[in-house]
């Protein structure tokens, strides 16, 4: 029987052996049902991260881990070499499911994002006539798309651009949210595409304004640019609708999503896009050995399955207005602003007799509820979209007692 870890000692393992690449809360969780969370010791906590929105389904939802065991029994990998059983009908019910002709199917967040800049450059040249290598793509200042190198030589982000060098170039820069700058980008007859998160998640939960989607999707339209939406955090019914897209009615011309796809219990991401986009790549010029396999595609059908029978997206919504709402009455110099859609929400923090975001965080996880801050005077609250009224409003009272304790 294997020895029950310690905290101090799991955290000293990650310490010695791991890179330091992260910098975690202090906590050390050993297990995970629905909206709750259980540290080693047992202390139980309410998710108030859901794995940054890869949790929509609650931890473990059964039915996804059934599909996973039980295809994990059958047949695991075979890579693209041959053809399987699971991935031709997760592909029809992936296409169906958001309306598209082809997906390519991915594991990471940040492989999709790769994979949609491919398809964007490869359709730039073969359908829109760009010069061969003259490509260029806009995107946002305060971005997150991954962290690998084509991706983080379109960040603003210092913490992980620099010393990272050279730069895949290619890149246009524009503020977010900032109409006229798209304007002006677009009048450049080499751009071949907008990639656009909907909310800026890791930024600090950044709403656009309304009517923003719609706006640069028409612009982008008239100027035959391709609109790229990175719904890897967004999408899956976490802002109240199945991708935030759909609040604007903006169908984008090729989709990126990850994290949800797989309820948070394996690996999965996907590209949407349809036939003019997908087919101008060829056998041989992208793939992944993972990517497609029976295990995800088995998964993600089950997780998709979940969000549409459980009605998540409706249950963001109301939720989300909810938690808003008990937010902004919290009477505390420490909240600044409110803001967020569905169960993507944030709230500012304003510095406090030296206190900020990260003591919030300590006080909250003392008190039962975990999150994270970023951007260190922004708390990002996203909790399980299969929260009940009953549970937000203890998790409420919990991270009010936790901000007022600093008053």
């Amino acid at each position: 029987m294997t020895e029950k870890i310690t905290a101090k000692k799991a955290i000293e393992l990650e310490d010695n052996y791991g890179a330091h690449n992260y910098h975690p809360l202090p906590v050390v969780l050993a297990k995970g049902k629905a909206t709750k969370v259980w540290d080693v010791d047992g202390k139980e906590y309410f998710d108030f991260l859901s794995a940054y929105s890869a949790v929509n389904q609650g931890h473990c939802h059964p039915k996804i881990v059934n599909a996973l065991i039980d295809q994990a029994q059958t047949l695991t990998l075979t890579s693209r070499a041959f053809f399987n059983d699971a991935l031709g009908p997760y592909e029809k019910y992936v296409t169906d499911y958001f309306g598209y002709d082809k997906v390519l199917p991915m594991n990471t967040g940040a492989e999709a994002d790769e994979t949609a800049l491919k398809l964007c450059r490869r359709w730039a040249y073969d359908v829109k006539g760009i010069a061969a290598d003259q490509a260029k793509i806009i995107v946002c200042a305060d971005n997150f798309h991954g962290r690998t190198i084509s991706i983080i030589s379109m960040s603003t982000d210092p913490e992980s651009k620099a010393g990272f060098g050279p730069y895949t170039p290619g890149f246009i820069v524009i503020p977010y949210n900032d109409l006229d700058a798209l304007q002006n980008a677009l009048t450049d007859p080499n751009v071949a595409g907008f990639l656009v998160e909907p909310i800026q998640g890791e930024a600090g939960v950044v709403v656009p304004d309304e009517g923003f989607l719609k706006k640069a999707y028409d612009m982008c339209k008239a100027k035959n640019v391709l609109f790229i939406a990175d719904e890897v955090q967004t999408g899956i019914a976490r802002t109240g609708k199945l991708l935030a897209c759909d609040h604007e009615g903006v169908h984008p011309d090729i989709l990126i999503l990850g994290k949800a796809l797989s309820g948070g219990v394996y690996p999965v991401s996907a590209v949407l896009c349809n036939n003019n986009i997908m087919l101008t790549i060829k056998p041989g010029q992208h793939g992944s050995t993972f990517g497609g396999n029976p295990v995800a595609a088995k998964v993600a059908v089950a997780a998709l399955e979940v969000i549409k029978e459980e009605k998540l997206a409706e249950n963001a919504e109301k939720m989300g207005i909810i938690f808003r709402q008990e937010m902004r009455n919290i009477k505390s110099e420490m909240v600044e602003l409110v803001r967020g859609k569905g169960l993507l929400n944030a709230v500012v923090i304003r510095p406090k007799n030296g206190k900020t975001a990260m003591d919030v965080c300590l006080k909250m996880a003392e008190n039962g509820v975990l999150a994270k801050p970023t951007h260190d005077h922004i708390i990002r609250f996203a909790p399980p979209l299969v929260i009940t009224e009953t549970e937000l409003n203890q998790a409420i009272e919990l991270i009010k007692k936790s901000i007022l304790s600093f008053e």
